[in-house]
């Protein structure tokens, strides 16, 4: 058997009013901790806000146990140094019962991201009334667990609107066309949808013809880079060879002049 995993579609919230007027601070903050968090519910996860949204009301009449009105302290920090500040808590319920409450309730949900959007769904009223009224919540005492209802039903798919039966009917062979409805305007002598009519911009386009190359004429003289270009190789070439076989005819006839006006030298 796989593992129940909890889908958002699957996750209904519900509005529940908790009446706080003679509880214990801390037995109150614990029902109403297990309602925000969702574990009243058999599709609970703790990765998953699966919870529902809880007004407390008559949070000015809640109550402590033993002396800890007097000896406990709800304590704040500031952030710099020696910025401790503390409060008794039978203070703190005369002047600010809801941040009382809200307190305890904070401190019993997880401290990540997934405790700070848990503790949005928690509404604390000091008196009876409460604004929240449009939603219809339910009355719920310290300790009971509201009725689970079971998932949501799924809903149907259903067909499109265009969709008709002649077109989804399966037993039509294929290549026969579509039977026509009665009042249907007839499509004969039509253009079928492929050879829709080209937009003006279309018809122009294919109706330029298009540019041809002028060609050019023997007569017109080429331009100076041209020439120049072209007779930079062919002066070059000429000039080396005619150089280079000069060169050795040269010494070879002084040799042979030299060696005919030398005379002979006679033996006397």
């Amino acid at each position: 058997m796989k593992t129940y995993s909890p889908k958002p579609e699957h996750i209904e919230r519900s509005w529940y009013v908790v009446d706080a007027s003679g509880q214990v601070l801390g037995r109150l903050a614990s029902e109403v901790a297990t309602l925000l968090r969702g574990k009243h519910k058999p599709i609970f996860a703790p990765h998953m806000d699966t919870g529902d949204h809880v007004v407390v009301i008559n949070a000015d009449k809640v109550e402590l146990s033993g002396n800890k009105a007097q000896n406990k302290f709800a304590y704040r920090h500031s952030g710099y140094p020696g910025g401790i500040t503390g409060i008794r808590y039978a203070d703190l319920l005369a002047t600010r019962p809801v941040a009382a409450v809200e307190k305890a309730i904070r401190g019993m949900l997880p401290k990540n991201r997934l405790g700070r959007q848990q503790i949005k769904k928690l509404h604390v009223v000091a008196g009876a009334e409460h604004p929240h009224s449009a939603q219809k919540p339910v009355q719920l005492a310290v300790g009971e667990r509201p009725i689970w209802s079971g998932l949501p039903a799924a809903v149907p798919a259903t067909r499109p609107a265009g969709r008709t039966e002649a077109t989804s009917s399966p037993s039509r062979k294929p290549g026969e066309a579509a039977p026509v409805e009665e009042g249907a305007p007839s499509t004969k002598g039509r253009a079928p949808r492929s050879a829709a009519p080209k937009s003006p911009a279309k018809k122009r386009a294919a109706a330029k013809p298009a540019a041809k190359k002028e060609p050019v004429a023997s007569g017109v003289k080429r331009s100076a880079a041209s020439k120049t270009s072209a007779k930079k190789p062919t002066a070059k070439k000429p000039a080396a060879t005619t150089s280079a076989a000069k060169k050795p005819t040269a010494k070879k006839t002084t040799a042979k002049k030299s060696a005919a006006k030398k005379p002979a030298k006679t033996e006397e």
